[in-house]
């Protein structure tokens, strides 16, 4: 079973996300992954996101967001995230502004692992417990432990 540790890193999660709109959201955090060399083109990426996000918002509740594509300009899976404050307007279906943003891309050929990948985030944040820790994080290197390496 996929784990979020094999796909998120400490040096990815960005505490606090300056971005002030979703749109900001998602195109900061995949230039985070350009800046470590985890892609080379921010641009498709931050497009194919974009184009996921217009078809039906990945708001999924108590605060979170999982924005995500498949995009032939990756062979891996690669992952962000970031914290929100404000929270930012993802139109999330219990209305809820978001405070935590995990943006997940997955090779276009690998619908698999994409599957298995939001199927991790989504167990690990659907423990009330993780989100209200995470909630209180006081920097990157927190979540990162709350996310990955508590894992059950």
């Amino acid at each position: 079973m996929l784990a979020l540790n094999d796909f998120i890193t400490a040096d990815c999660i960005v505490h606090p996300l300056q971005a002030t709109d979703v749109r900001g959201a998602i195109t900061e955090l995949v230039h985070r992954l350009e800046s470590l060399g985890r892609i080379e083109a921010a641009g498709p990426i931050v497009d194919a996101v974009w184009a996921r996000e217009q078809q039906r918002s990945t708001g999924i509740g108590d605060g979170i967001a999982v924005p995500h594509g498949r995009c032939g300009h990756v062979d891996h899976i690669v992952a962000a995230v970031g914290t929100a404050s404000p929270p930012l307007d993802f139109k999330a279906g219990d209305g809820k502004p978001v405070n935590l943003v995990v943006l997940l891309v997955s090779p276009t050929e690998n619908t698999a692992l994409h599957i298995q990948a939001l199927g991790a985030i989504s167990r690990r944040l659907g423990d009330p417990d993780v989100r209200r820790r995470l909630r209180n994080c006081p920097d990157a290197a927190c979540v990162h432990d709350v996310l990955c390496r508590c894992e059950d």
